[in-house]
């Protein structure tokens, strides 16, 4: 059965109906190199989000120790590394999940779809119906919201027309929203090639502003399940 990729620890603490920590967001940056445009976007956007008063910590994907190929798909049992423990583990333990990476070839980076592939497995980030048949998955991450993060060289109208949102279909919809986060909201940042510095420290500005609603939409979203 698929629930038996699910890793040991991390599934349990899911099972066991894991704690969400308030307003606890937690940064994903798909970009190595921490002097890049996105690493100052995460920050500014974990800065913000500690204005407001919540707890926010910043995951470098590169800086994780695991082997980023599924090697035998869903038919075997492959070991989950410490490192993706841990993370998976912070995923749990988070309200609000942020991804920051540039755009490659239409796509995230491949340490983000090497983390994603290696980690969201069935039995834990979504799980098919009991008995087989054809009906949906369920996702198993739900209850907690996103925002993507995404910069690329390409301008907005590119990236609609020729691209097709690639982003938008394969990464938020056919991933995030596919295992059970929601609201899934997007900041796409575009002609970052060409952006001069001022253009940046708008779209620093931005990204603050965007954590702060993010927040707010949040503290509402919590306030309505308490009251329910």
């Amino acid at each position: 059965m698929h629930s038996a990729y699910a890793h040991s620890r991390i599934a349990e603490s899911w099972a066991s109906g894991h704690i969400l920590s308030m307003h606890n967001a937690l940064i994903l940056l798909g970009h190595a190199d921490p002097t890049s445009f996105n690493a100052k976007l995460a920050e500014r956007y974990a800065q913000s989000w500690r204005a407001q008063g919540g707890e926010a910590s910043i995951v470098t994907l590169s800086d994780l120790d695991f082997d980023p190929v599924l090697r035998h798909g869903f038919r075997e049992k492959q070991r989950i590394e410490p490192d993706l423990q841990r993370v998976g583990e912070a995923i749990l333990a988070a309200q609000h999940v942020v991804w920051v990476f540039p755009t490659y070839w239409a796509s995230p980076p491949a340490i983000v779809r090497g983390f994603v592939d290696r980690l969201f497995l069935p039995g834990w980030a979504f799980r098919y119906p009991e008995g087989g048949g054809n009906g949906l998955p369920e996702g198993l991450l739900r209850g907690r919201s996103a925002r993507v993060i995404a910069t690329m060289d390409s301008p907005s109208w590119w990236y609609a027309l020729a691209h097709h949102r690639a982003i938008h279909g394969a990464f938020v919809t056919a991933t995030l929203s596919f295992c059970g986060f929601s609201p899934v909201r997007t900041t796409m940042i575009h002609n970052v090639r060409s952006l001069k510095e001022d253009a940046r420290a708008k779209r620093l500005v931005d990204v603050a502003s965007a954590a702060a609603l993010d927040f707010g939409k949040l503290g509402k979203a919590v306030a309505q399940r308490l009251t329910a």
